[in-house]
């Protein structure tokens, strides 16, 4: 490790870099980088153990930009560093196409582990990648022969922590004692709206003290021996750490340090030639000088890092060549070879048993047919398992000091869910964490996020609908399917009975470009009977469950409510109506097939009506407006499940009449 002093002129190269482009730009956030610079140098200069050559290598350290606006500090230090980051690519902060977008996008720009932006996001994810880096140390280091053996550290600012998901990831990765989780907390009292001591008084060390934290206080921001000093204290702690770096932000801004006016605009030409004279930085606009140039240059640091830890990783396949295996498989996100046959069986073994059971409890028996091939599994629930039924025989709970592959998250959906975007990013396991369908929308912005960032995390909520029954309208969700239809790149599983769950499970496992929700039933649904090219049609999104010759009309269900389209369906044939019957578990991957397929299962000229217990505006996009939707637009109520179908017109009668209508 690089352990020379920094260049005096390191930090302020930061500063230059963040003042030019955001002023290039006319927009952007200036104050944090030119506040955070000495802190960042004190990390990159002595601690932070990467290869610039090689932003992918298994054992780096991960870096994490919690206050993701100031992306300048993090593109400045990746340029300074030796990254494909180029200079053109400064100069395009913030430009169509750029790999220097408005915050931080992993996928974008090389070295950028993760997305953020949304506040207390990425402190959340550090949680995840920490989390995901002890249990496969655990898993697979070998007395002397450590190959997963890396920190976390996470930059964050008084936004992050000022909402609600820091509490709930902070407070757990204090309980599991994360002892490689460090957080740099850039304290420096301003937010937008101005001085934060209006309405953020919290007593942040204090509030770290009691979650199980090791907490560093009143470390000077600007004094970069400080602050090393202070990760070298971090390093050696037994606990999370949090070091508390008292900054100004803007700092080197004659005029506008200290203040809120620095945080998100550009300082503009005269300041910044202030700043110049003010910081002896003579260097001409997105100019390095060659000394500061040399003096951050890593990459032949990083590149003798790796290789150091590639032979490490050589000793330990001569050793143990089955778990090196497994350990590249995982890392690279590779299913095993006898997964598709693991998931063949489970299909075969719900179509022997056709049992009548609910989605919720067929989704146990899914992940219990596969966790025995994926030891990657990583599952866990908000506080839900034995609602949401995510455990299987063989799990081993999470605890301090005690690794295993089921984690309690507590109640707190929001963060099991960011955390577990965390875990995914990080690579080695497949997370998956459960609550309640109506408890989505806590977790909402970090499914969001799984999708913008192409995560493969999968998302289980069970009680889909006003079938909860009792627990009344608070509970019963309405809108959550539709909604969460809604977001790009996520792709949506209500199935209807254990072999389409059986089917879903194997698609969100098998699905490497991103997230997936499998939304689950508490009521027992009925097993439906399938052919063989159905059942190979299911993970199509959508397929003709009953066919019909010359039909009338084409009814489209999904989930609890393709019982009420085969029921309804036979009730039309007895008037000499045919009907066909389509399930649809997933819109989102019926929508990606081509368009024979398409319109093999939407039969052109049939008349649609669509029945599901949800919301009703999503489903004209299928049935058209001279179609029919059998839906609730309304909230719930508190009564047994049967009763609320039937009032809220679930049934058979209902459906006839609404088919009759639509073909009259």
């Amino acid at each position: 490790m690089n352990t020379t002093l920094p260049h005096p002129q390191k930090a302020n190269a930061i500063r230059a870099l963040a003042m030019d482009a955001v002023q290039k730009a006319n927009s952007g956030h200036p104050g944090m980088p030119m506040g955070m610079a000495e802190i960042a140098v004190a990390l990159w200069s002595g601690h932070y153990s990467h290869n610039p050559a090689n932003p992918k290598w298994v054992n780096r350290d991960r870096f994490l930009l919690s206050n993701g606006h100031g992306s300048m500090l993090h593109y400045a230090l990746l340029h300074l560093s030796g990254y494909a980051v180029s200079m053109d690519d400064i100069k395009a902060f913030r430009q169509m196409h750029s790999k220097t977008p408005g915050h931080p996008e992993v996928g974008y720009t090389p070295g950028v582990e993760t997305t953020t932006g949304p506040l207390g996001q990425g402190i959340a994810n550090a949680v995840g990648m920490a989390l995901a880096e002890w249990l496969l140390a655990s898993e697979f280091n070998k007395p002397g022969l450590d190959v997963v053996d890396h920190y976390t550290y996470a930059f964050v600012g008084d936004g992050c922590l000022m909402e609600g998901i820091s509490h709930e990831v902070c407070a757990l990765a204090g309980t599991l004692g994360l002892k490689k989780l460090i957080a740099l907390y850039d304290d420096n009292g301003i937010s937008i709206d101005g001085k934060v001591e209006g309405w953020f008084t919290d007593d942040t060390p204090a509030r770290f003290e009691a979650y199980g934290w090791n907490v560093i206080r009143a470390v000077d921001g600007h004094d970069v021996d400080a602050v090393s000093a202070a990760i070298e204290a971090a390093k050696k702690a037994d606990k999370p750490t949090l070091i508390c770096c008292k900054t100004i932000i803007g700092k080197g801004s004659p005029n506008l340090q200290g203040g809120d006016k620095v945080h998100g605009a550009a300082l503009g030409d005269k300041e910044v030639a202030a700043v110049r004279e003010y910081i002896g930085w003579s260097a001409a606009p997105f100019e390095i000088p060659a000394d500061v140039a040399s003096a951050w240059d890593f990459t032949s640091v990083g590149a003798k890092l790796e290789a150091d830890w590639t032979a490490k990783f050589a000793e330990y396949t001569a050793k143990y060549p089955q778990e090196a295996a497994e350990l590249s498989r995982r890392m690279a996100g590779e299913l095993p070879g006898n997964f598709d046959a693991a998931l063949a069986a489970g299909i075969a073994s719900t179509v022997e048993k056709k049992e009548n059971i609910a989605t919720r409890k067929a989704s146990q028996n899914a992940i219990q047919a596969l966790a025995p091939v994926l030891p990657e599994f990583l599952g866990g629930s908000a506080d839900l398992t034995g609602s949401n039924l995510t455990n299987w025989k063989e799990i081993v709970p999470v605890r301090s000091g005690k690794p295993g592959n089921h984690i309690n998250y507590g109640v707190r959906e929001f963060g099991m869910s960011a955390i577990m975007n965390g875990v995914a990013l990080h690579g080695g396991y497949i997370p998956f964490g459960a609550t309640f369908l109506t408890f989505a929308d806590y977790s909402r912005n970090a499914l969001r996020m799984a999708a913008l960032m192409k995560q493969r995390s999968i998302f289980v909520f069970t009680h889909d609908s006003i079938g909860l029954g009792e627990d009344g309208p608070t509970h019963q969700s309405v809108e959550h399917v539709s909604s969460l239809r809604l977001i790009p790149g996520l792709d949506n599983w209500r199935p209807c009975d254990t072999t389409e769950s059986m089917v879903a499970w194997g698609e969100a496992v098998k699905r490497q470009t991103g997230p997936s929700t499998l939304i689950f039933s508490r009521q027992n649904l009925p097993y439906q009977e399938r052919s063989d090219a159905q059942i190979a049609d299911i993970k199509r999104g959508g397929y003709v469950l009953k066919e019909a010759a010359e039909a009338k009309v084409t009814l489209i269900a999904t989930g609890s409510e393709i019982e009420l389209a085969q029921a309804a369906a036979s009730a039309l044939a007895a008037e000499g109506i045919t009907a066909r019957v389509v399930s649809m578990p997933s819109t989102d991957v019926f929508d990606r097939q081509d368009a024979a397929y398409k319109a093999a299962v939407l039969t052109k000229g049939v008349p649609r009506v669509a029945i599901e217990a949800g919301v009703t505006d999503f489903w004209y996009k299928y049935v058209g407006l001279e179609g029919a939707v059998v839906g609730i637009d309304t909230f719930g109520e508190s009564a047994p499940a049967g009763v609320l179908f039937k009032h809220f017109g679930f049934t058979v009668d209902n459906v006839v009449a609404k088919v009759k209508s639509v073909i009259a």
